[in-house]
């Protein structure tokens, strides 16, 4: 389990490996970085007794859009304190969208595993039966892009269920993240290692801590390419702002990505779209629906909470092990 607190302007992080696909699998030893304090500008809210008010009105930019800029992270809700995520378990507190009491014989599951012979996989909630008894597929959308749906999973087509199934059984060893490759997009909304919005009038720039990230999202008024040769990782963003909404749409995406850890499948055929909205300063709430025709029978939506961390920053994480087969314990 990984515990990434912050105070007083330092994060102590402990990365346990190349990847999160390791954490219930690998131990690491802890890399610490502090920061040294840091005054915030005369800009940030503040309440009387000096802190940052999180509940202030959201920042504007100067032509009177919402101002997305800062460092975020992942939050169970609005109010919650910064979690301690495992990137898997099914409680409350774990980066779920839309926690649900866990109740009566569906709820026995939670922490026990899904009985497929991975043990190891199991305990301190982290049990992939995630409080359904579905199956396997748990309610922390990190770990199970569908798990905050009425049905506890995505609508998967039954080639796609079988294949998050075999992955589920490899441990997820073939996930991007754990051959330091990108992850995919939903799994950055819900990475436990923050992201940095740096905000313009035509592009907004994230970047994301985990695996060093970059991503565009273009505001210039352009349309998404139909003839792009290339597909990409994160995907060809353009936005726009429908009032205080800013809607994302991305395509172009390379076949065989990763929705979430246990490998939900995100094909070429996909379409994301985001709708973002920064209600309160210290709050974002990111609705992302999926339309991959060729993965599922129909679009559904996940909600994702991110918090500020006004006195944060990144920290510079290179995986560079893509070069060394032998380095990837997963699986063996």
């Amino acid at each position: 389990m990984s515990r990434f607190p912050t105070r007083d302007g330092r994060r102590d992080r402990m990365l346990a490996g190349a990847a999160t696909a390791l954490i219930l699998t690998l131990a690491a030893a802890p890399l610490v970085a502090q920061w040294p304090s840091y005054s915030n500008s005369p800009n940030v809210p503040k309440l009387p007794d000096g802190k940052v008010d999180l509940k202030a009105p959201a920042p504007r930019t100067a032509d009177g859009k919402p101002d997305l800029s800062g460092v975020w992270e992942t939050a169970p809700c609005p109010d919650c304190a910064p979690p301690v995520i495992d990137g898997l378990s099914p409680t409350p507190g774990s980066g779920q969208a839309a926690a649900a009491p866990l109740a009566g014989a569906r709820g026995e599951q939670a922490g026990r595993g899904n009985g497929n012979g991975n043990a190891a996989q199991a305990g301190a909630g982290g049990g992939r039966g995630g409080g359904r008894g579905n199956g396997g597929f748990g309610r922390n959308i990190f770990g199970n892009v569908g798990g905050s749906t009425p049905e506890g999973e995505a609508p998967y087509q039954p080639w796609a269920k079988a294949l998050v199934q075999k992955r589920m059984a490899d441990n997820s060893k073939d996930n991007p993240d754990a051959h330091c490759l990108p992850m995919g997009l939903l799994q950055f909304h819900e990475h436990i290692q923050p992201r940095k919005i740096v905000q313009t009038k035509d592009i907004i720039v994230i970047i994301y801590e985990a695996n060093y990230g970059l991503r565009q999202i273009f505001l210039d008024g352009r349309k998404l390419p139909d003839n792009d040769p290339t597909p990409w990782w994160y995907g060809y963003s353009v936005g726009h702002w429908e009032g205080d909404t800013l809607v994302v749409e991305t395509t172009n995406l390379r076949d065989g990505g990763w929705l979430d850890i246990w490998g939900s499948p995100l094909t070429d055929k996909a379409k994301i779209t985001e709708r973002i909205t920064r209600p309160k300063y210290g709050q974002m709430i990111i609705d992302v629906t999926i339309d991959d025709p060729k993965a599922y029978t129909k679009p559904f939506t996940v909600r994702f909470n991110q918090r500020l961390a006004p006195s944060d920053e990144l920290i510079e994480f290179v995986c560079n092990e893509n070069e060394r087969s032998d380095a990837h314990l997963v699986g063996k």
